[in-house]
């Protein structure tokens, strides 16, 4: 595990120290950084597989660093926010953080968290028996973890593109909110619906036509959701 780089961004030494000893017990490779351009050089010295990043940085706060960590990296991001405003954790996923702990946590939490986080990021390079997907304007690659709408590229985080590869995996098939939770998120979130639907609303303003009216990603209301049937052959040609 210590081929396992965790990036650590607080600006509170006693944090930074408690999170460093109980990841490092845990045994993975920890690197520190106190404010936000020391995360990005940071990150971009050690290609950290995951990074633990707080919101109520000086100078440079964590939304911030988090939009242009998304530029360059695809690791894993656990935003640590002393708020729990709700608009505060929405405007993390939506600019590509994977969860989020509200202070005080216990250490033994924040672990668990990067543990589960990781276990969905690794699965994310399991080999596919298809290597691509294709439905309407959507496309998907496996090989390369890409996806394109509308002929264009667009940036998903690790757990954005674990949720989509669930649904479009299991093609008409109604996935439970519970299933969803465990394969996407793990064990330890069966209990938070939340997420989904954060997470969907977020994936629909990406790859929707209109957001509004889904074509793709299909409620299924006290149940889940399911990735739209697909296209009869006939339809296409026509």
């Amino acid at each position: 595990m210590q081929d396992t780089c965790v990036l650590v961004v607080d600006d509170e030494p006693r944090i930074l120290k408690l999170v460093q000893h109980h990841l490092g017990t845990a045994g993975y490779r920890v690197v520190t950084a106190t404010n936000g351009r020391n995360a990005l050089e940071m990150a971009q010295q050690h290609a950290p597989d995951l990074i633990v990043l707080d919101l109520m940085l000086p100078r440079m706060d964590g939304f911030e660093v988090c939009r242009r960590l998304r530029e360059f990296s695809q690791a894993a991001i656990i935003m640590l926010t002393a708020k729990s405003d709700e608009a505060d954790k929405v405007t993390g996923f939506e600019l590509g953080a994977d969860d989020y702990l509200t202070k005080p946590f216990s250490p033994q939490e924040l672990v668990a968290r990067v543990k589960a986080v990781l276990r969905r990021t690794a699965a994310l390079n399991e080999p596919k028996q298809k290597t691509e997907f294709e439905h309407g304007d959507l496309r998907m690659d496996f090989v390369k973890r890409r996806v394109f709408v509308r002929g264009g590229e667009i940036r998903l985080s690790p757990t954005e593109y674990k949720l989509l590869y669930q649904l479009v995996t299991n093609q008409g098939k109604v996935l439970p909110h519970e299933e969803l939770l465990r394969k996407v998120w793990g064990p330890e979130y069966l209990e938070e619906v939340h997420y989904i639907r954060e997470y969907i609303r977020h994936l629909r303003q990406k790859i929707e036509p209109e957001p509004g009216k889904p074509q793709y990603i299909l409620s299924e209301p006290g149940v889940g959701y399911r990735f739209a049937d697909p296209i009869p052959a006939g339809a296409l040609a026509g």
